[in-house]
């Protein structure tokens, strides 16, 4: 949620913005009207509240008029009651319009429409190449017994899949590589809740930028599955101050995380690339606002530390205004190499929220040298999901038909190579 003071101030800058993420700038004059209405109409609330204090207090010191002045007061009474209830509706109408506003983008953020106008910043590594006919992860994970979709799809469904064997464990070493590089610079691990409540989910700012289509929703419950962990640690300390000596509070949170992929149809339906259902090691941070920035570059620097000890090709996008999504000031995205493919896909993203979601949540900090409460910022990004499994099938893949584990996870299994028994 942006700050009406910034909106009052510089409509302008915010129209701009805004329009830069494809949104009509024809929403912030609507605010501001609906802010004119509702602040007159405080006014004369307020006004009337005034008026009936003063009459209480004249009835107790002059008894003669205490009729008159009984019947003026409850006159005023009604008509408070009538304009509460108009106000509440302006409230509400008030409210409702300011969330609908996406967060704006930083200056230099590239401008664009779609991930088209994605900028490449950097490719890192060198493209493997093979002296024998390649298969994809799907195929690799068949033959080894690692991955199965058939009986996935029996009984859940499409976009669902078994992880087996020695790819179970190979997750966990990559997910406990993760913890304890993260843990080493600060990170707290956290197993939080998948489920929250509709409250938090409005607050982390996805609802209104995924809806209910994309989102799992128990109904009965009044409770969303969340589709990132970043969900669920996000509101951990809704309505509470921090103490600034504290900041930044960095978690790493690993967790299942659910999604409809209601945009992808057609996208990604073989194999396990794209599904409802997967686990991710996910790093969230609390921080002071004149880190942000600096905090931002701090996590896209641990994500690009993990892939390369992983010694998988990659490259590095920006990613510009019109794919930013919602709650997002500036963005990153990691794609790795896939060989069968011929292609980069993500496999991380990280994000500069600034203090969007932490003023919809109300988690501030007393700032020392303004004296005064502010808003804390807040960073999300990917430590690992199951993507970089699959990277590492078809990277690691050899002619005999076995695949090679990355060395930097080699400690954490009782074995070096995933092959046919």
């Amino acid at each position: 949620m942006l700050d009406i003071k910034l909106i009052r101030k510089n409509p302008e800058k915010v129209k701009e913005g805004i329009k830069k993420k494809g949104f009509d700038e024809k929403l912030v004059d609507e605010i501001l009207e609906i802010d004119k209405e509702r602040r007159e109409k405080i006014k004369v609330v307020e006004d009337l509240r005034a008026k009936i204090n003063k009459i209480s207090k004249i009835i107790s010191k002059e008894k003669e008029k205490k009729e008159k002045y009984i019947k003026e007061s409850k006159d005023i009474s009604k008509k408070l009651e009538e304009l509460e209830k108009e106000l509440k509706e302006k409230e509400e109408k008030f409210n409702y319009l300011l969330s609908q506003l996406p967060n704006l983008p930083f200056d230099n953020v590239p401008v664009g429409k779609d991930e088209n106008d994605n900028v490449v910043i950097r490719e890192v590594g060198k493209i493997p190449q093979f002296d024998f006919p390649i298969k994809d992860y799907l195929e690799i994970g068949e033959n080894l017994d690692l991955i199965d979709v058939k009986r996935a799809a029996k009984v859940s469904g499409t976009r669902f899949g078994y992880l087996k064997n020695e790819m179970v464990l190979l997750e966990l070493a990559l997910f406990r590589f993760a913890l304890d590089t993260l843990m080493k610079e600060g990170f707290k691990p956290v197993l939080p809740p998948v489920m929250i409540k509709e409250q938090m989910a409005w607050g982390m700012g996805y609802l209104e930028q995924l809806d209910k289509e994309e989102a799992y929703y128990l109904e009965k419950d009044k409770l969303y599955l969340v589709g990132t962990s970043e969900q669920s640690i996000g509101p951990y300390f809704a309505n509470e101050t921090l103490k600034e000596e504290d900041l930044p509070i960095r978690f790493v949170a690993i967790s299942t995380c659910f999604r409809r992929e209601a945009g992808s149809y057609g996208k990604d339906t073989r194999g396990i690339l794209r599904v409802h259902q997967f686990d991710k090691v996910e790093m969230f941070s609390f921080c002071h606002p004149e880190k942000s920035v600096e905090e931002h570059q701090f996590f896209l620097f641990l994500e690009e530390k993990l892939m390369q000890s992983l010694k998988i090709p990659y490259r590095v996008l920006e990613i510009c205004t019109g794919d930013l999504g919602r709650p997002a000031a500036a963005k990153y995205d990691i794609e790795a190499w896939f060989p069968t493919q011929n292609r980069y896909r993500e496999t991380h993203s990280t994000s500069n929220c600034t203090d969007f979601q932490a003023r919809r949540l109300n988690i501030r900090y007393f700032d020392s040298k303004k004296k005064k409460l502010e808003f804390v910022h807040t960073i999300n990004g990917t430590a690992f999901s199951q993507r970089p499994l699959l990277a590492i099938l078809e990277n690691y893949q050899q002619k005999d038909g076995s695949v090679k584990i990355p060395e930097v996870l080699h400690q954490y299994l009782p074995f070096k190579v995933i092959k046919k028994s």
